[in-house]
């Protein structure tokens, strides 16, 4: 049927969310990364992976950076954060930038399982108990920016100067300027340090 790829730096969660989704899903294979670098090259090389389980904080996430640049280098995969914090904030950041679910680790087995089952029946799933928050302007427009655009801004965060942005994506610098002006006007900014710090909305400021 496919693959679900779990990453997750704690083997011992890796372990029982393994078991979790072996019991609901026997006929699937669970593949795991304890990092994002482990993951991207995992999704780089093999195109049967369903669905990815990913955790917010490992040290190499950076927030929903981690989720944004997955979503936009490997579309094919939709993304469930399994997370600590279940702040509704969060939740609906991470609905926002792309994630399909979004699973508290505090949740029991049966809630685990039910929730795999819609997600991979095509359903967006998230703790009925969330309240209908608004989602602030800023995540709403870096949510809107494309994948080219989200890389760059990425980039901009890093501290890159756009000769070093078009070597790392493969564009050309003209390309990348070209992107950026579009990329301000979707964020309602005017120049890069404006744009940095809106990016400060990728950030998971919770503890």
């Amino acid at each position: 049927m496919g693959k679900v790829l779990l990453v997750d730096d704690h083997p011992l969660f890796r372990q029982a969310l393994q078991a979790v989704v072996a019991q609901a899903h026997p006929n699937l294979q669970i593949v795991e990364a304890q990092n994002l670098a482990e993951a991207r090259g995992i999704l780089g090389r093999e195109r049967d992976i369903i669905l990815v389980l990913l955790d917010l904080k490992m040290p190499d996430c950076g927030g929903f950076a981690g989720l944004v640049t997955l979503r936009a280098d490997y579309p094919q995969a939709p993304i469930v954060i399994v997370s600590a914090n279940e702040e509704p904030e969060t939740i609906n950041k991470a609905i926002t930038f792309g994630a399909v679910g979004f699973i508290p680790k505090s949740s029991a087995n049966s809630k685990i399982i039910k929730a795999l089952s819609e997600i991979l029946a095509g359903e967006v799933w998230v703790p009925e108990v969330l309240p209908v928050d608004d989602v602030p302007a800023s995540v709403q427009s870096i949510a809107s920016l494309s994948p080219p655009q989200l890389k760059i801004l990425l980039g901009l965060k890093r501290g890159l100067l756009n000769k070093q942005i078009a070597n790392e994506i493969g564009i050309t610098e003209a390309t990348v300027k070209s992107h950026m002006t579009i990329m301000f006007r979707k964020m309602g900014v005017s120049n890069r340090t404006q744009a940095v710090i809106a990016a400060g909305a990728l950030e998971d400021k919770s503890h």
